[in-house]
């Protein structure tokens, strides 16, 4: 669950809710004074850190009057998987921007090595937004991402003693769904 930065300062314009305010709501053991306006400054610049928890989210959504589901995204990541970046893209390009059962439709019929874990890591994004009573026939895939992972290296025996690198490329995906507004 990751904070909505652009939702957080619309809704703060419109109900008139300074930053201040919003910090003194989000005190708690170990973000209390400046490490709380801190953090709420790092979030609505679209950083992650520190990382958000469920009840920093909810005490938002109380300061600001609204539910969590409204100012929240729900992310999932898979890590390592073992396939290149570039063949995981041609997925993630196909589902960005679609509704979740449309995304689960076109993952399920594709043929792709990456569709399996594209897909895993869109049901679990879902998963986290029903248990946080999200509408799910409202999700929309909001983000999809493929960073590089570290590369796994070996060699491969040539003759007279020579030995050609081989390089197995790794990739992280990232997808996140939100409500349509």
């Amino acid at each position: 669950m990751r904070i909505r930065a652009d939702k957080i300062k619309q809704l703060a314009e419109t109900r008139k809710v300074t930053r201040d305010q919003l910090a003194q709501a989000l005190e708690r053991d170990g973000l209390k004074g400046d490490a709380a306006k801190s953090a709420l400054g790092n979030w609505l610049k679209g950083r992650n850190h520190p990382r958000a928890r469920k009840t920093d989210i909810d005490r938002l959504a109380g300061a600001l009057g609204v539910a969590s589901k409204d100012i929240a995204k729900f992310t999932s990541e898979v890590r390592f998987h073992r396939g290149s970046p570039r063949k995981a893209d041609l997925l993630v390009d196909l589902v960005r921007g679609k509704p979740v059962d449309e995304a689960l439709n076109l993952l399920t019929f594709t043929t792709k090595r990456a569709a399996v874990n594209v897909k895993k890591c869109l049901a679990a994004a879902i998963a986290d937004a029903e248990q946080n009573d999200a509408d799910v026939t409202n999700l929309v895939v909001s983000e999809a991402r493929i960073d590089d992972a570290p590369r796994i290296k070996r060699f491969n025996q040539k003759d007279r003693g020579r030995a050609h690198q081989i390089i197995k490329r790794l990739t992280h995906i990232t997808v996140s769904v939100q409500e349509r507004a």
